[in-house]
């Protein structure tokens, strides 16, 4: 069975760049540089459900996304994880946190509808991601 993207994640983000075991996308929600990192595994659930070399792999393009998310101006903590509650495909969440942003300090999701990005305004984010995948 060939890695597909659940159609719920398709909906609600942004295609950003391909790394060598994830696709990278920026969540549709301007309110925060926020990543998802979806290993290109068919049937993958769980972190610990992956091979040591995928893994490890995986580990290593959500640390470098971590990096990059950190080192916006706009952010003071990096939250990273893997819920999978709503969507079961595995999936990583890279999200750039500030003091005062409109979920603070609580958890960004479902507290309050997303604000889509307008025309072109995630083009820098996504631009950041692609010029780090072709690092890889």
């Amino acid at each position: 069975m060939a890695y597909s993207l659940d159609p719920r994640l398709a909906a609600d983000t942004l295609f950003a760049a391909q790394f060598p075991l994830c696709e990278v996308r920026v969540m549709n929600d301007a309110r925060y540089p926020w990543l998802i990192a979806v290993p290109r595994i068919s049937g993958a659930v769980e972190l610990f459900g992956l091979s040591s070399r995928d893994s490890d792999q995986v580990w290593l393009e959500i640390q470098a996304l971590g990096a990059l998310v950190g080192g916006l101006a706009e952010v003071e903590k990096v939250n990273i994880g893997a819920l999978g509650n709503m969507v079961r495909q595995l999936h990583v969440h890279i999200v750039g946190r500030r003091l005062g942003d409109p979920a603070w300090p609580g958890p960004v999701w479902g507290h309050s509808p997303t604000q889509p990005y307008g025309p072109d305004e995630a083009v820098a984010l996504i631009e950041q991601v692609a010029a780090l995948a072709r690092s890889f």
